[in-house]
């Protein structure tokens, strides 16, 4: 269960009464997600989620993740909206730690999304970039290139213990994303953790996007190679499904059409995207507790990805 932090019934209770959304009546934790503990909460009057802020997440953040939900609120965008309390505020302390009620989206995420839904992705990322085209907050991506190489720094034998030789090729791969990283390709508002769990969907139809706890501003193809990453590599393994690929950038290219530029620096945000995420759980797999809670996910699926990514030639290897 991704829960780090137990609240207990009176804690809860405590907390409810800075709100006006009745008493609770079922209160659940969320087995999704392994950055910060998250609650469904029932009250008398609706149904909620409660996240508790752990981990990577800096509080000074917090007001640019709820000012990215409410500007998309604001513009018709499916995506929760944070709960303000009776003095007017949506962020409050919870057993020590940030903590923010949001609206509850309808919807199921999927395990295995098919053709259609990654064309439906594909335009929903779109929108979400031109709806929050005009949002005035900024925020570093603190999880980019200049990132990677101190996180890998001392995991040397770790990686070599999830496969042979794997730092290697992972040094070399550094190598080559820090020298030939683009810059000045068209930004704004990234959601930059758009993995098929931070989806819902009826049917094929999008319903909602949640967890903005990473959305940064950066490059938006960016956005876009992170969910080749997610959405377009079946079980886990370094097979991209090309018809997944190109129906997620025909969706996306249906809103918003790519410039040449962005399709030529597509191969590298691939990689570099799978490189973000692969030292990611890296982290996570070594320094999780064997006792906790919450079970890290493997690294070594982006490890395989990273093998494909090396391999690409241009745009048209990811469907475009």
């Amino acid at each position: 269960m991704a829960v780090y932090t137990e609240v207990d019934d009176t804690a809860l209770a405590n907390f409810l009464a800075d709100y006006d959304l009745g008493s609770a009546i079922a209160f659940k934790g969320i087995a999704e997600g392994v950055e910060n503990s998250n609650y469904l909460l029932e009250t008398t009057k609706a149904r909620f989620i409660l996240t508790l802020f752990e981990k990577r997440v800096n509080e000074s953040d917090l007001p640019y993740f709820m000012g990215v939900m409410d500007h998309l609120a604001d513009k018709g965008f499916p995506a929760p909206l944070p709960v303000k309390a009776k003095d007017g505020k949506a962020l409050r302390t919870l057993c020590g730690r940030p903590a923010v009620i949001i609206t509850f989206l309808s919807g199921m995420s999927l395990s295995r999304p098919n053709v259609e839904q990654c064309r439906e992705l594909g335009e929903g990322l779109a929108k979400f970039h031109a709806a929050l085209s005009d949002y005035v907050g900024d925020r570093k991506n603190s999880l980019s290139v200049e990132a990677w190489r101190p996180m890998f720094e001392g995991r040397e034998a770790e990686a070599n213990a999830l496969n042979a030789g794997l730092t290697e090729h992972i040094l070399s791969d550094l190598d080559a994303l820090e020298a030939e990283w683009p810059a000045n390709l068209p930004s704004g508002v990234i959601h930059a953790d758009l993995f098929p769990d931070n989806a819902f969907f009826l049917g094929d139809k999008l319903t909602g996007v949640i967890d903005f706890y990473f959305a940064c501003n950066d490059a938006l193809v960016y956005d876009i190679a992170i969910c080749l990453n997610a959405w377009c590599f079946e079980d886990g393994r370094g097979e991209y499904n090309h018809t997944k690929g190109r129906a997620l950038i025909a969706g996306y290219q249906a809103v918003r059409p790519l410039s040449d530029t962005e399709k030529e620096a597509l191969p590298l945000l691939c990689r570099g995207a799978a490189m973000r995420f692969f030292l990611t759980r890296l982290v996570d797999w070594a320094d999780t507790p064997k006792d906790a809670l919450v079970r890290p996910k493997n690294p070594i699926e982006y490890a395989e990805k990273l093998g494909f990514h090396r391999n690409a030639k241009g745009f048209f290897d990811y469907g475009g």
